[in-house]
């Protein structure tokens, strides 16, 4: 008897963008926890990081508040990238020993593209908000929450049809079935 759990996904289409969306909002909110624990512990201001999260996209003058959305807003579309990753690469199947190194490897690229690629050509000045060690851990931490809400959502929940409920593989019972083969 084998000990692993597979973790059988769907298709695209059904249960796909809510996984995603809930793997996201689980490591954006870890995410926003590390800099927040950062920023309490060596006396920052965690309200200006997101004011800046939200200038990072051109929204200058914003408040913390809507940095919070801005980011929480690109973690779900993350979210959904990375469940899309994982499907693609594993066809749907995703075992549960392949979960944790998938989502930390695949956050480590994402924040090495983000921090030497993206930013420092779209908001130079974001890049040294915090050190490069806060900002990684808190994309490790991004990972950890998805691995961990991937895990923990139930398989049937994900696999009912986008377009409802199908019966066709339902039992039916004798009785039904006996009032159909008269003839």
């Amino acid at each position: 008897m084998s000990s692993r759990r597979t973790l059988t996904r769907p298709g695209m289409g059904q249960g796909f963008l809510l996984t995603g969306l809930c793997i996201g909002l689980a490591g954006g909110l870890a995410e926003i926890v590390v800099v927040w624990l950062y920023a309490t512990l060596a006396g920052g201001d965690a309200a200006m990081i997101a004011r800046h999260v939200a200038s990072a996209i051109g929204l200058d003058g914003a408040s913390a508040a809507t940095g919070v959305a801005v980011h929480m807003a690109l973690a779900a579309a993350l979210g959904v990238a990375l469940n899309a990753a994982a499907q693609t690469v594993t066809g749907g199947s995703v075992h549960d020993r392949m979960v944790f190194p998938f989502m930390l490897g695949s956050l480590a690229i994402v924040w090495a593209i983000n921090f030497f690629v993206v930013l420092p050509v779209v908001s130079p000045g974001f890049v040294h908000l915090l050190p490069y060690g806060v900002t990684l851990a808190s994309k490790l931490a991004f990972g950890l929450a998805a691995a961990a809400t991937l895990r923990a959502l139930p398989s049937a929940v994900w696999l009912r049809p986008a377009s409802g409920p199908s019966y066709a593989d339902a039992p039916v019972p004798v009785s039904v079935y006996a009032r159909t083969r008269r003839t």
